[in-house]
């Protein structure tokens, strides 16, 4: 097993993370607020649009439902943003991270579970028919792309023998993880879209239920609830560089830098990818997940697993 040279720095600095995950969040949204809005062919300045829709929703009243459940209805929409920096504080940052876990990648899937919890309770928490089905659909969607996730997380971490994110970065020294786990990888990324409830896992949001789990939220909640989504978008592809892409690895640049320019490149291609695949009906994506992708990726961990150990 190759040694990590990821070390821990203070806690001081989770402030700064916590910032960086917001500017990228930010990033996410204005890529694709100019994405949209060039697909839709709209003109003029698509900056000035965004802020004016982030002043309205700030100064817009605060809906209420009868009979509901107002705290659990802020703890599901809040704490996406929450979970999100809890995804990367364990990503190292070139030789930093905030925390150096022995069971890092168990730690990330932990977060990735608990986004199920919070979405369901924005569906559940407004007391509203279609909050409710759209918390019904992400749980569907849940149980097609949660397992083959997981299989998905394992191929890395069977090829670098430690369930240790550093571990893992350092162990692509010679060659990168995507490289031969192209199906782990791309099953990650249908993770990420999935409990980032992005592209196609979107019918939790659809209009055919007037939004389904953000039917209700309005004002800073639904802000602060679209934000965790970006957030959650941000904290996946930020995941996927120890996972599969190398790390901070590559010339010239500082491994830092490195980390954040493949993170924005897997980010950027997430957002362009979001009108351009279709929407997955929960019931159609279970069908897939567990017939084609749970097959899938089990065959690539034992393709990983018998080099790991001739190696």
């Amino acid at each position: 097993m190759a040694e990590s040279s990821v070390a821990a720095v203070s806690g001081v600095w989770a402030p700064g993370a916590a910032l960086l995950l917001l500017g990228l969040g930010l990033y996410a949204a204005a890529l694709d607020g100019v994405l949209a809005a060039r697909g839709a062919g709209m003109r003029g300045s698509r900056v000035s649009v965004a802020v004016a829709e982030v002043v309205r929703l700030m100064r817009q009243r605060r809906r209420t439902t009868v009979a509901a459940d107002a705290l659990l209805w802020r703890i599901g929409a809040a704490g996406l943003i929450v979970v999100a920096s809890l995804m990367v504080s364990v990503v190292p940052l070139g030789r930093w991270t905030l925390f150096d876990f022995d069971l890092g990648v168990v730690w990330f899937n932990a977060m990735d579970v608990t986004v199920w919890a919070l979405v369901w309770l924005a569906g559940w928490g407004p007391n509203s028919a279609y909050s409710l089905v759209g918390g019904y659909r992400f749980l569907a969607h849940g149980l097609g792309y949660e397992l083959p996730l997981m299989f998905a997380l394992v191929a890395p971490v069977i090829a670098a023998k430690s369930l240790r994110i550093g571990d893992v970065a350092a162990a692509q020294h010679g060659l990168w993880f995507v490289v031969w786990m192209p199906v782990g990888f791309v099953v990650y990324c249908l993770g990420v879209m999935g409990f980032s409830v992005w592209g196609p896992f979107s019918p939790a949001l659809s209009a055919d239920v007037v939004g389904g789990v953000a039917a209700e939220l309005s004002g800073v909640d639904r802000l602060v609830f679209q934000a965790g989504r970006y957030t959650l978008l941000v904290a996946g592809a930020a995941f996927a560089v120890p996972m599969f892409l190398g790390g901070g690895a590559g010339p010239l640049l500082p491994g830092w830098a490195w980390v954040l320019v493949k993170t924005l490149a897997l980010l950027s291609l997430l957002v362009w990818l979001r009108p351009r695949l279709p929407a997955f009906r929960p019931d159609k994506f279970m069908e897939i997940g567990w017939i084609v992708l749970i097959p899938l990726t089990i065959v690539q961990d034992l393709v990983v697993a018998v080099i790991a150990v001739r190696t």
